[in-house]
């Protein structure tokens, strides 16, 4: 059993002798580091820093962790964000009718490989209910109302919050949130069958075998108001030839669908990822 660690995220304006002030603040609680990552941001004159140590012999509680990070962040006039290696995470998945991913994140959660509770799965279709219920896990069938998608959008937030979830994984919901729908839940990682910004929107494999492509990816990434075009997680890539057809493509796409999909959700769940001014940066 691994023992609970500290992770903090930390972005401020960049100046001299940040790394020893940060990691000297750790020291002087007794925390031992078991990894520091940092970045400085030349463009932006930003620093970014994520530090992990133990819980265990730290001088603070976990309720007074908060508190200290908060003062330590307003000192260095920068933001932070705090969490803790055994959390699970709530996460429900949208999807429609493709289960290839869907599968692969069920399969992994089974295992202990991807560290998160999935209690609820939303879907648009019935055809994967069955499937859910295989694994144990709640199905929620609500169609998308083409008159009044807002209506359909209230009963999914209704859900979420009765599920207390606090991420989103679109995998393969083949559908479009609206603005109002991610005002109220930002936090959504989506998978898109294209290596972005090429080929957004639909059927980007048939885009890609029209223009020839020589490589086919999937992007995994935060959804935001534009599509397909949010901080991007993780991207993954395949070598494809003129003999390939676009049902080869879709076939072979999968497969990176799955493991871009899986990865990033990796990386998301240990506090891998920051996000700033549209990107992000990833210590891995």
């Amino acid at each position: 059993m691994l023992s609970t660690t500290v992770i903090l995220q930390l972005v401020c304006p960049d100046r001299p002798g940040l790394v020893s002030e940060i990691a000297g603040w750790i020291a002087h609680n007794h925390g031992n580091i078991r990894h520091a990552d940092h970045h400085t941001d030349d463009s932006e004159r930003l620093f970014l820093s994520r530090l992990e140590w133990d819980l265990e012999g730290f001088r603070l509680n976990r309720e007074s962790i908060t508190e200290a990070v908060n003062e330590l962040a307003r000192n260095l006039n920068g933001q932070a964000q705090l969490n803790f290696s055994d959390e699970l995470p709530r996460v429900a998945i949208f999807v429609s009718k493709q289960s290839h991913c869907l599968v692969d994140l069920l399969w992994r959660v089974r295992s202990g490989e991807i560290q998160m509770s999935v209690p609820l799965i939303i879907s648009n279709h019935f055809e994967l209910e069955t499937l859910c219920r295989d694994f144990g896990v709640d199905f929620r069938y609500i169609p998308i109302d083409p008159v009044n998608r807002l209506k359909s959008e209230s009963i999914m937030l209704q859900t979420l919050s009765d599920y207390r979830i606090e991420l989103i994984v679109l995998a393969k919901y083949m559908q479009i949130l609206s603005a109002q729908f991610l005002e109220q839940f930002p936090l959504i990682i989506n998978i898109h069958h294209s290596f972005l910004p090429a080929f957004k929107g639909a059927q980007p494999y048939h885009q890609a075998w029209k223009r020839g492509v020589k490589l086919i990816g999937a992007t995994a990434h935060y959804v935001t108001e534009d599509l397909d075009d949010g901080p991007i997680i993780e991207q993954t890539t395949l070598q494809v030839s003129h003999r390939d057809e676009v049902h080869d493509l879709i076939r072979k796409g999968r497969d990176t669908e799955r493991i871009a999909l899986a990865r990033a959700l990796r990386l998301h769940l240990r506090r891998q990822v920051m996000v700033y001014s549209g990107r992000t940066a990833i210590f891995a």
